[in-house]
């Protein structure tokens, strides 16, 4: 079986503390690949910051170009709106029958697992690697972190935010350190998040 961690995410815009932590949890764990699950709409966000799906998965394909185990994912396109995140799981196991999949999530998503769609059925049957985050919301995670399923690495904390970046390109103010060249290059010629 071929092991695949889905990190999943609007990646409005994708920055290098994603890069990082999947970098990170690709040397430090037996997955094969890691993936970067575009997602057209969270149930969860506003979606009037949101670039178009297209744009947001070119820059996470020109993201991870340079980087052979990881790779950009367009599946939930073609799925119905908004995405939940057992419905793509249960897509891509019938899809993909011979690769093992793993979420990959932080610590903030997991306090609100409880408001997912079939939660108990994700958590049974997906294992589920949790890295830390600096969030302010209540820590609900100690019933979860004991269920067998569900791991935590020490993964590097990057306080990094993509609402930060983008009101940051709004007033004018230099990105480059925080976003992939190539990225940077691509947004830098746009007029996105201005």
């Amino acid at each position: 079986m071929k092991k695949i961690g889905l990190f999943f995410g609007s990646f409005n815009p994708i920055h290098i503390g994603h890069l990082i932590l999947a970098n990170y949890i690709l040397e430090n764990s037996d997955m094969d690949e890691l993936w970067f699950v575009v997602s057209p709409q969270n149930p969860f966000k506003d979606k009037k910051t949101l670039l178009k799906d297209h744009n947001r998965l070119d820059m996470v394909q020109l993201a991870v170009k340079n980087y052979p185990n990881m790779r950009a994912s367009n599946v939930e396109f073609s799925l119905p709106k908004p995405s939940y995140t057992i419905d793509t799981l249960t897509y891509l196991h019938e899809k993909y029958p011979d690769h093992s999949f793993s979420l990959i999530m932080g610590e903030d998503n997991l306090a609100g697992l409880h408001k997912w769609k079939n939660s108990e059925t994700l958590i049974k049957n997906h294992h589920i690697i949790v890295y830390p985050r600096v969030f302010d919301g209540e820590k609900k995670d100690s019933e979860y972190l004991q269920h067998d399923n569900i791991s935590l690495i020490k993964a590097p904390v990057v306080e990094l935010s993509a609402t930060e970046i983008r009101n940051m390109i709004r007033d004018g103010k230099n990105v480059r350190p925080m976003l992939p060249p190539e990225v940077f290059e691509y947004l830098d010629g746009s007029s996105f998040y201005k």
